[in-house]
């Protein structure tokens, strides 16, 4: 029991390093002066966040920037950075998000969190959105290593006949997120409920993705198709493996 323990801590303390890799190459790499950034949401962000609060102090860069979610709003504050928000900064230098899953064409799933549509609203508004991730969410296929399916905010009232369109169009089941230290479904910051589409194969995402978009009531997906500019995964030697959009 002792052993395990051990090897979990150890294990845990590697997965923690490699999200620091990624998210702190990316602010080197991409965050300069006079910038309007977006920052995501997430626990490998939270790294991220860190880095460009030391850079900002260090180099007296001068940087706003724009939350994902009231977690990244927390985050921006708490670390001393400066928050905005997309009615006053519409077009933004570079987003930096993490991402439950990435497939080898840069296809992304994310929503394991919650904050989906406020995400991809501001990594679309972003002329670079760069993706941190460790090593455990790299994938050839998208399902590969994420099991809790597809996350989906559909408005309240539908969630019912979008689980039911979904499933009897496409396979697989969807389910209503439940809340864990609540009784009830979980509820998104825009008052929202969240479907997690668990897919039975593997479809072309792209074309999928609009499909759901037309069902009325659904909000938004937690596909990230053509979208995603450069992938940072941390790994569990200490390096950082950069995977980018190949161009075709």
């Amino acid at each position: 029991m002792i052993q395990r323990r051990l090897l979990s801590s150890v294990g845990g303390r590697m997965i923690e390093e490699a999200k620091k890799l990624a998210g702190y190459a990316a602010v080197n790499n991409h965050v300069k002066n006079n910038q309007a950034l977006g920052i995501g949401s997430g626990s490998t962000i939270v790294h991220a966040v860190h880095r460009l609060a030391e850079r900002v102090k260090q180099e007296n860069l001068n940087v706003v920037c724009v939350p994902t979610s009231f977690q990244a709003r927390q985050l921006i504050l708490q670390n001393g950075l400066t928050l905005t928000d997309l009615d006053r900064h519409p077009e933004l230098d570079v987003a930096i998000d993490g991402a439950d899953e990435v497939d080898s064409d840069l296809n992304l799933i994310k929503g394991g969190g919650g904050c989906l549509t406020q995400e991809k609203i501001v990594a679309g508004c972003a002329k670079s959105f760069i993706v941190i991730a460790d090593y455990r969410k790299d994938s050839l296929s998208l399902g590969e290593q994420w099991k809790k399916g597809i996350p989906i905010e559909v408005v309240p009232m539908a969630y019912v006949p979008v689980a039911k369109r979904l499933a009897s169009r496409f396979g697989g089941v969807a389910e209503l997120r439940m809340a864990v230290s609540k009784a009830g479904p979980v509820v998104t910051d825009n008052g929202n409920f969240l479907l997690d589409w668990k897919f039975d194969k593997v479809h072309n995402w792209s074309t999928v993705n609009t499909a759901i978009k037309m069902i009325p009531g659904v909000v938004d997906t937690g596909l990230f198709i053509n979208m995603a500019e450069k992938v940072y995964f941390g790994m569990e030697d200490g390096s950082v493996s950069i995977r980018e959009k190949s161009e075709h």
